[in-house]
């Protein structure tokens, strides 16, 4: 079964203020606008409306909190680096994300989304410096993986992969596309393993020797 089969829609946030009591455990799902993440997280719930997917980037401007039952929610986080937003929502956004990331005790785990033909952005960046502090798990989906050869993905999960773990320590990576549905067992693998508080790394997530 799907990880996401049975998330319904549960709260929606604007500020910080809005935000559920902290109980339970919440993974949080960010990414730069149109880097995939609404896609993805259709993707892992085989649900094509669970979150919104739009062609015009940055539509997603909530913090909104999907129920999966027992405590246990995923967090869509708001779509980070479309130009065309105004200079004060993405200042509002910024502090509210950075916010949230740093001190939500909920918050279990980081799922980062990138677009894996431009991986690893500066507000990439400036979300694993937000996060990485707290020494929670963070797992990376390079998205439209399909859009790369085969050979071109590899190098560029290893690379990465390389600095990921040179920086920030604790992350894990792979390779994802919505549209061929693969990467989709790994992915599931990595988040419900945090959402039973025992996080799995697979053999795929280790860096070999010879790359560290």
């Amino acid at each position: 079964m799907p990880l996401f089969q049975n998330a319904t829609f549960y709260i929606s946030a604007h500020h910080l203020r809005d935000l559920p009591p902290p109980v339970g455990v919440e993974v949080a799902f960010a990414g730069r606008s149109n880097a995939g993440k609404s896609s993805a997280l259709n993707t892992l719930a085989n649900h094509n409306r669970l979150a919104y997917v739009s062609k015009q980037p940055g539509r997603t401007q909530l913090i909104n909190f999907f129920s999966l039952g027992k405590d246990q929610f995923l967090v869509d986080l708001p779509g980070y680096g479309y130009a065309k937003v105004p200079a004060e929502m993405r200042a509002h956004w910024q502090m509210t994300l950075s916010n949230y990331l740093s001190h939500r005790n909920t918050l279990f785990g980081l799922v980062l989304v990138m677009d894996c033909r431009h991986p690893l952005t500066p507000l990439d960046r400036q979300m694993l410096d937000w996060f990485s502090p707290s020494n929670k798990p963070i797992h990376v989906l390079l998205t439209k993986s399909d859009k790369l050869s085969r050979n071109a993905a590899s190098q560029t999960l290893q690379t990465v992969k390389k600095e990921l773990q040179s920086t920030w320590g604790n992350c894990t990576i792979q390779l994802f596309s919505s549209l061929k549905k693969q990467g989709v067992e790994e992915a599931e693998t990595i988040i419900n393993g945090w959402f039973n508080n025992t996080p799995l790394v697979s053999d795929e997530n280790q860096i070999p020797d010879s790359m560290a």
